[in-house]
């Protein structure tokens, strides 16, 4: 390559593509959706949208995918979904208070019946001892049933964000199996 970009569209473009169990466990999670009527939304931090970008990537998943939020700032986080500075300064954004208050907002925001929401260290920067880069916290709800889930993953940037969206789809599945 010769360092420079082209304005060619087609010259850049790397196709994104899920993997075939991903989408098999997508297409899982639209079936159980659709048999309970139930629709799902997101709210996503550290994994920018892939999660809403597995979703769309089936199709037929408008009739369970109702919408989603890419909330990267801790202003987003505020005005978006409703955090509170209180638990941002107290907790940090990579914390259970903020991914459950991201949920609530997401829930009250959008009405679905299944949320899930994400807040982590991607890296390569960023993690500190108590929150090295990869941890990642995950805000559920489905039905009435709230939890928030902290998983540490390893692996550089990409890796870290596909095992988050891995994580909170085989998640999902799992929650709507057991209500």
């Amino acid at each position: 390559m010769n360092g420079t970009f082209s304005t060619d569209s087609t010259v850049n473009a790397t196709p994104l593509r899920l993997d075939s169990a991903l989408s098999a466990q997508i297409q899982v999670l639209g079936d159980a959706l659709r048999a309970k009527g139930w629709s799902v939304s997101s709210a996503e931090s550290c994994t920018g949208g892939g999660i809403a970008f597995a979703f769309t990537s089936v199709s037929g998943c408008s009739e369970w995918f109702n919408q989603s939020w890419v909330t990267y700032s801790n202003s987003a986080k505020q005005s978006r979904l409703g955090v509170t500075e209180q638990t941002l300064v107290e907790y940090g954004a990579v914390s259970q208070q903020t991914v459950k208050e991201m949920a609530d907002g997401v829930r009250r925001n959008s009405g679905a019946q299944l949320v899930v929401t994400v807040s982590g260290i991607a890296g390569p920067n960023g993690g500190s001892e108590e929150k090295p880069v990869g941890t990642v916290w995950f805000g559920f709800l489905c039905g009435e049933k709230a939890e928030q889930i902290k998983q540490v993953f390893s692996g550089d940037r990409d890796e870290v964000r596909h095992h988050a969206i891995a994580f909170a789809i085989s998640h999902l599945v799992k929650l709507l199996s057991e209500n």
